[in-house]
């Protein structure tokens, strides 16, 4: 075994003093362009845990649920914190072309959407499928019944089956009415809707567990609604009065 010199032993231990400032400086600055950096653009966005236990929905696997929730939706929490980094580190550009910005702001927009339905779709599952509370009042106002809201509910899922988007029961505050809306993708939304209960028509969605019959998947959606949170959404909404 070699021994270390005094000289030696002082020379490390500068060095790794040095390394230490060098790392405390880095972080300070770190810290220092975050305080900087407008809170919009911030990129600090988290997932949000499942709300409920995926093992214990009916006709929808825990690998289906999970794998929606770690790849699909943290997947758009991390490209909307990216995209958020990115427009800070333009937003001083003076010579940026105005199209390469306009085409991370519709990064932007897609990936906020894609983040605020898939956290809709998440928190309204895990229930037992029993429609009531101010939702199911919304549904009797608007549609006279349930079974004639979950029709065109269904209906309109099916006609987005095979391709990608939502469906959004969602209460607008311009019209003060409630619609099941039709969305191609995360940015066709209605002006002023407030979502209630999202489902998510992306094959990715269902897939895993029902290949190209998309019905089924509708259908077993359906089972495990949790309309608490749909109702609370809507009293929510119903006190706002933003029209």
């Amino acid at each position: 075994m070699s021994k270390i010199t005094r000289r030696e032993a002082i020379e490390s231990i500068i060095t790794a003093g040095a390394g230490v400032a060098l790392a405390a400086g880095a972080e300070a600055e770190a810290q220092t362009a975050m305080a900087q950096t407008p809170t919009a653009f911030r990129g600090q966005h988290q997932p949000k845990p499942l709300p409920f236990d995926p093992a214990k929905l009916k006709g929808i696997s825990e690998k289906l649920i999970r794998s929606h929730h770690e790849n699909n939706y943290t997947g758009a929490v991390k490209a909307l914190n990216a995209v958020e980094q990115r427009l800070a580190a333009m937003l001083n550009d003076k010579d940026l072309p105005p199209y390469v910005y306009g085409d991370l702001k519709r990064e932007e927009l897609v990936r906020t959407g894609s983040v605020a339905l898939h956290e809709i779709y998440f928190a309204g599952l895990g229930g037992d499928g029993k429609s009531g509370g101010k939702a199911l009042d919304l549904i009797k106002q608007f549609w006279g019944g349930y079974e004639q809201w979950e029709l065109e509910f269904k209906r309109t899922a099916n006609a987005l089956s095979g391709g990608s988007g939502w469906v959004v029961f969602a209460y607008n505050f311009h019209t003060g009415e409630a619609h099941n809306y039709w969305a191609w993708d995360h940015m066709h939304n209605a002006p002023m809707s407030r979502p209630l209960l999202a489902l998510d028509m992306y094959e990715h969605s269902y897939q895993m567990d029902y290949g190209a019959a998309a019905a089924k998947y509708i259908d077993a959606f359906m089972l495990n609604v949790n309309w608490e949170e749909v109702s609370r959404r809507a009293e929510t909404a119903l006190k706002a009065n933003l029209a």
